[in-house]
């Protein structure tokens, strides 16, 4: 049975009936964009990913991708413990100044699987369009649960799922033009954290204060041999970030059919203990980043009260800097 996250602004969120294409049904709610100050969008339920049935340019401190996970097993099925802390969760999002329309969607919900407690929470950040994005609300956590080895190899189960997502979306969602950065988290029994990402959309763990990016900023320059080994080029123009064949901002992101071969879904996927020094996660697209450090991030948001308002004070900060760009997160706090 799933459970919907309590929160104050989930409380007062009105669940429309009808067809959902994945938490509700109904329009997206229309957010005109923001002057100084701006007004904070409220995510409808679609936004967030909600189930009424359900239970550049700051620092990126990158993390090294042979880095060693926190949990040495890829097996879950003896994992029990499941501690007395309690958490709360939060999201919040903003259309930004870019002339695009709001194209980032969120997840945010718990669930309970195999006697396991589950809470699962994603940023996807449209470009060119929102279905990429839309789509992956829509499916990418059934595909990963969906894994038949998540239990027992869970790196290997996202690694296929992203495939296998990343696929059905070239085929049957989107043209050659479309596509979405993805950072997702799975939070087993409060104890272990599946992270993934694709892109520029990260993620971050406070520990003791001290905040520890947990995802990869798939960059260009970073990727550039990868690039080209696929055939592609990177190119940089001036006043501009440096792009794969011109165009794309980063070297890995779901759809995009025209660069399709010079890029890739696969994700960077990281496995961490939830321990009595972590005092929450954050998942942001690049549009917190680009005006906050990670550890600004973690400064601004260590005396919010609750999930969700960590989320709130994150957006606000954003937008007192000046962040032009959509911009979405959420926080998950463990008590």
């Amino acid at each position: 049975m799933e459970i919907l996250l309590l929160s104050s602004f989930w409380h007062a969120a009105k669940l429309e009936k009808g067809r959902r294409r994945w938490a509700v049904g109904g329009e997206r709610r229309k957010t005109p964009k923001h002057d100084s100050p701006p007004p904070i969008h409220q995510p409808t339920p679609r936004e967030q990913g909600l189930d009424k049935d359900s239970d550049g340019d700051a620092d990126s401190d990158d993390v090294d991708e042979t880095e060693k996970d926190d949990v040495d097993r890829d097996d879950y099925t003896k994992n029990k413990d499941d501690r007395k802390r309690s958490i709360s969760c939060g999201c919040h999002l903003v259309e930004g100044k870019m002339r695009h329309g709001m194209e980032d969607y969120l997840v945010a919900k718990h669930k309970t699987i195999n006697g396991h407690k589950l809470g699962l929470y994603a940023i996807f950040d449209g470009h060119s369009g929102r279905e990429v994005a839309e789509y992956l609300q829509n499916h990418l956590f059934e595909n990963i649960l969906n894994e038949p080895d998540f239990w027992t190899s869970p790196k290997a189960a996202v690694r296929k799922a992203y495939e296998a997502t990343n696929k059905d979306i070239l085929e049957n969602v989107v043209g050659s033009r479309g596509g979405s950065t993805a950072v997702t988290a799975i939070l087993i029994d409060k104890v272990d954290l599946i992270v993934a990402n694709v892109g520029d959309s990260r993620g971050v763990i406070c520990k003791s204060g001290t905040a520890k990016q947990i995802t990869v900023d798939h960059e260009p320059m970073k990727e550039k041999k990868l690039v080209e080994s696929k055939g592609g080029f990177v190119s940089k123009k001036r006043g501009n970030v440096p792009r794969v064949d011109g165009q794309l901002a980063m070297t890995r992101a779901f759809g995009d059919e025209r660069l399709k071969d010079h890029i890739t879904a696969e994700p960077y996927i990281a496995i961490k203990k939830i321990d009595e020094d972590t005092e929450f996660v954050i998942l942001a697209s690049d549009g917190l980043w680009k005006v906050m450090s990670n550890q600004e991030a973690v400064d601004c948001i260590r005396e919010s009260r609750d999930g969700q308002e960590a989320a709130e004070e994150l957006i606000k900060e954003a937008l007192l800097r000046e962040g032009k760009d959509d911009i979405s997160c959420g926080v998950v706090m463990f008590h």
